[in-house]
């Protein structure tokens, strides 16, 4: 049987015991005033699945509350909850650039009064990590290494599109730096021919008013 470069890739990615992508949750501490943000740059057409847990890290009584809110990059608000202690949030990306989630404390914390700040757990998984492998595994009806190369396959083609999408932002960076570059060699000569020609006329205005007053 003939295996493929990207299945190959993954095989080896498996045997070493890794991941290609990151699988941890982060831990975030809200403060009882103002808000924490993370953000994430991501290309268009990407499935984005969120999930956070609000926990009391005393275990005493009902846990604190906090208000969510997720923005894409030109600011439009894509979810919004108050007053939770957990939750999910699902979109699919419209746009290349930064997404934001803003947590911040709810302002009535009437029901918990043992610390000022709350522990949240934020789960931001995108692309392949958002896929149902089970229920992959049930309608195609494959298991075991079958299935973990095809996650591996997965991955492999996920990065390949993020390796793609770099090369073709870098030769747009490169391409302003060029056109940039130009502009400001253009108005640097622009500067020095202007500079000579003011020098020329002073030369030429101080020499005929020292004609005018005989001076030379």
């Amino acid at each position: 049987m003939t295996i493929s470069p990207l299945l190959f890739i993954g095989l080896i990615c498996l045997a070493g015991g890794g991941s290609l992508l990151p699988a941890k949750a982060i831990w975030l501490t809200i403060p009882s005033s103002g808000e924490r943000c993370v953000y994430e740059m991501i290309q268009a057409n990407v499935v984005v699945v969120g999930d956070y847990l609000c926990i009391d890290q005393d275990n005493v009584g009902l846990g604190p509350t906090i208000d969510i809110h997720v923005t894409s990059p030109h600011g439009k608000e894509l979810y919004k909850k108050t007053n939770e202690t957990h939750g999910q949030f699902a979109f699919t990306t419209s746009e290349t650039g930064t997404y934001f989630a803003c947590l911040s404390s709810h302002h009535d914390q009437s029901h918990y009064t043992v610390n000022g700040t709350a522990i949240v757990s934020l789960d931001w998984k995108m692309g392949i990590r958002t896929k149902d492998w089970d229920a992959v595994a049930k309608k195609e009806k494959i298991e075991g290494v079958e299935l973990e190369l095809r996650k591996s396959e997965e991955r492999v083609n996920e990065i390949s599109a993020n390796i793609i999408y770099l090369r073709v932002r870098e030769a747009s960076m490169r391409e302003i730096n060029d056109k940039t570059n130009k502009r400001v060699a253009q108005l640097s000569f622009m500067s020095l021919g202007l500079s000579v020609i003011v020098s020329l006329f002073q030369v030429w205005h101080l020499k005929r008013f020292f004609l005018k007053k005989k001076l030379i």
